[in-house]
């Protein structure tokens, strides 16, 4: 057990402060009462623990995102991803894709990549969570990825990033539009005005706005949302029709196809990246190597990368004896949704699992975090995210829990902030003013 090990299992410490969290999430007027407001509406969005993270296991998640985007951008292996996805997956206008999110277990040999994600909520969140933490244990701190660029710096220069790629410099982007369904009523809705807020800091019109508004007319895209002479420069995109095949998202695919607007993150980023089937292929030595992937590559990310499989009725009845050391999940799920242990299978879901369109990734069990709940400790499940642009790690997260997937219902849990524990012989650590934790 190493020392970030033993912190996570054995110090209890709530080092939230609820009066730097205001000051950090309610930076505008228009901000105002949001605190109160996700008191109220997400009671377990946040944690009042931090995690605690061994800065080889760090390392080596660094090493495996670097690994995965150099096999991304390989020919070959983008050729396979468009093969099997939809007709819009093939466009590609240059944006690379904001906020993507790589999920990870730490298993008994270091972190294990359970997923990625093209379009990873709470970045922003967890952002200002982190700044509302104090430091559990001396002489620690958090720490930005990015050295002293602060994470919604990074996330406005990837904006900017994303509208060059497409455009170049010689056009400004003047607009961002934040599009979801019902936006209003999405769970991670406060992220929205946050986004807005940020943007508008930094000289941009923003509005947040319903996908099924937005209007195809005269070359352009509109959205009422935005002043009435403005048509939409960037599109923000937090919409699950990762695809765009649903029918009331006509004018943004064809804006999309047709480059009238930059999309951000699209559905080349999508089938590239966020595709479970793309995990099969990445922990598959020999198709890797085929593909001209090196050898050190190869290794690396069969060490990190735990073995998926492609669901088939052909391979039903050894996968079902295999069950229970298995994790079911569709190739195009997100957020946990239709997602399963094996253990928990039914027959009535193992039907429907073998009806759709499934992949079988090897089982790592969660660590754990102690955290404290009206005194009482309580160890819950934890998961890590790095959210990255191009390949550069912007923040660190984790989110605690309770249940079979993540989730925002378990008291003592939601999104905490990571500490990377420094390198150092002999290191003793601990809590200020509280039980000694290491």
């Amino acid at each position: 057990m190493n020392l970030a090990e033993a912190l996570n299992l054995g110090c209890a410490c709530q080092t939230l402060e609820p009066l730097r969290l205001r000051e950090q999430l309610e930076t505008t007027p228009a901000l105002g009462g949001l605190v109160a407001q996700l008191a109220q509406s997400h009671p377990h969005l946040f944690s009042s623990t931090a995690v605690f993270m061994d800065s080889r296991d760090h390392a080596r998640i660094l090493e495996a995102i670097a690994a995965i985007e150099r096999v991304i951008a390989l020919p070959a292996w983008q050729a396979q991803a468009l093969a099997r996805a939809s007709a819009p997956s093939a466009v590609d206008h240059g944006p690379a894709g904001v906020f993507m999110g790589y999920d990870f277990h730490m298993g008994l040999q270091g972190p294990q990549l359970i997923e990625i994600n093209s379009n990873a909520g709470g970045a922003l969140l967890n952002a200002a969570l982190a700044r509302a933490h104090r430091a559990c244990c001396a002489p620690l701190a958090l720490r930005e990825p990015s050295g002293n660029t602060s994470p919604e710096t990074a996330f406005v220069q990837m904006i900017r990033s994303e509208w060059a790629l497409q455009r170049g410099t010689a056009q400004p982007l003047r607009n961002i539009l934040v599009v979801d369904d019902d936006p209003l009523q999405q769970y991670l809705a406060p992220e929205f005005e946050m986004a807005c807020a940020l943007f508008q800091a930094h000289g941009l019109v923003s509005a947040v706005g319903d996908a099924r508004e937005l209007v195809w007319r005269d070359g352009s895209l509109w959205h009422p949302a935005l002043p009435a002479d403005m048509p939409v420069d960037l599109v923000y995109n937090r919409l699950t029709d990762f695809v765009l095949q649903q029918p009331e998202h006509s004018a943004l695919a064809q804006a999309w196809s047709l480059g009238a607007t930059v999309l951000t993150p699209h559905p080349r980023t999508h089938a590239l990246y966020a595709d479970k089937r793309n995990l099969v292929a990445l922990s598959h030595a020999e198709g890797l190597r085929s593909w001209g992937v090196t050898e050190a590559d190869v290794q690396l990310l069969g060490q990190v990368v735990p073995t998926t499989e492609q669901v088939s009725r052909a391979q039903a009845e050894a996968l079902w004896a295999r069950r229970k050391s298995l994790f079911f999940k569709p190739a195009n799920g997100f957020g946990a949704r239709a997602a399963y242990r094996g253990d928990k299978l039914t027959r009535r879901v193992w039907d429907e699992i073998l009806a759709g369109d499934y992949v079988a990734q090897t089982l790592v069990p969660p660590s754990e975090r102690l955290v404290s709940v009206d005194g009482q400790a309580r160890r819950l499940k934890l998961d890590l995210r790095a959210y990255t642009y191009q390949g550069q790690v912007q923040l660190m997260a984790a989110r605690t829990w309770q249940g079979q997937t993540t989730n925002f219902r378990t008291e003592g849990g939601g999104f905490s902030p990571v500490l990377v524990l420094p390198e150092a012989e002999g290191l003793s650590l601990s809590c200020g003013g509280h039980t000694p934790c290491g």
